[in-house]
């Protein structure tokens, strides 16, 4: 005779509000939602933030070590990197990039107008620190889809039931954006060693029985050391509106962290390095080009 153990029902660690910081000259509003410094607590996710990217932008700047995923909200977010690459990303695309062993970039509003983002860096681990650079441009078409009543999810990467997401990975993860009726419940499935994070873009809910509304992210830490299957509970209850969650999970490295700048190494030496090589040109050159013409 076999017995099957439910899934154990995950809980909510910690709930943080994100800090609004203001405007900046690269963003008429910018706000950390991941506070960097804090990786024991965040591992294998380094640093988040919300931003209304203007028309100046985050110029040409280097980065290595790591990996930026980026969810457009709204707007149009025009970018290009050292690699000859350039395009724009509008509302539902995601950008994967890994700048591994280095890339130069720039991101900026296309044209006139802004570009309301969600950026989060992702670790990568010391060997693969210096794998080749990447983009991934996953369109808005792209995401793999998961419904249920009331639940639309739109997997970006990893796997949940039958449905995976296009982001190819070095370091596996699992991440989605979820749009939850009124009155509706969600579990997600998660391997036991997974670290998870639901940040609510906009909407309230509550998250394993915490209540949790737009603008805080709520963390449930790894129970197990094995991939024992877990659930976390999603639910919404009364009212007009749809939630939107932005719920992401991976496993922690475990690894040593030392930032510097852009790069994120697990070494001062290797930090030291990285500046080396992009002061030596090993990054590539910026583009001519820097822009893309007046209405692609």
């Amino acid at each position: 005779m076999t017995t099957h153990t439910a899934p154990a029902s995950r809980k909510v660690n910690r709930v943080l509000d994100k800090v609004h910081i203001g405007a900046t000259a690269m963003s008429d509003h910018s706000a950390l939602i991941i506070a960097p410094g804090n990786n024991a607590w965040t591992d294998p996710f380094l640093v988040m933030g919300e931003e209304l990217v203007n028309q100046p932008g985050f110029d040409w700047h280097p980065h290595r070590g790591m990996e930026t995923v980026t969810l457009i909200l709204d707007g149009a977010l025009e970018h290009g990197d050292s690699m000859g690459n350039a395009g724009v990303l509008r509302a539902g695309d995601v950008q994967w990039m890994t700048a591994g062993r280095g890339i130069i970039h720039r991101e900026a509003a296309a044209r006139s107008e802004r570009a309301h983002i969600i950026q989060m860096w992702v670790n990568l681990p010391a060997h693969q620190k210096l794998v080749p650079t990447r983009y991934q441009d996953l369109r808005a078409g792209m995401h793999a889809v998961h419904t249920e009543d009331g639940v639309l999810v739109q997997l970006i990467s990893g796997e949940t039931g039958a449905a995976h997401g296009p982001a190819l990975n070095h370091w596996p993860i699992l991440g989605m954006v979820i749009t939850l009726d009124p009155r509706t419940e969600y579990r997600q499935l998660l391997d036991g060693d997974q670290r998870a994070f639901a940040y609510v873009i906009s909407g309230r809910l509550t998250i394993a029985g915490r209540t949790v509304h737009a603008g805080q992210i709520a963390w449930s830490d790894p129970v197990s050391r094995q991939g024992d299957a877990t659930t976390l509970t999603l639910a919404t209850g009364d009212g007009d509106e749809q939630t939107k969650v932005m719920l992401f999970a991976g496993r922690p490295i475990g690894e040593s962290v030392y930032a510097g700048g852009p790069f994120v190494m697990n070494t001062r030496a290797e930090i030291e390095q990285a500046y080396r090589d992009f002061h030596s040109g090993k990054f590539g050159r910026v583009p001519r080009h820097t822009r893309l013409p007046a209405g692609a």
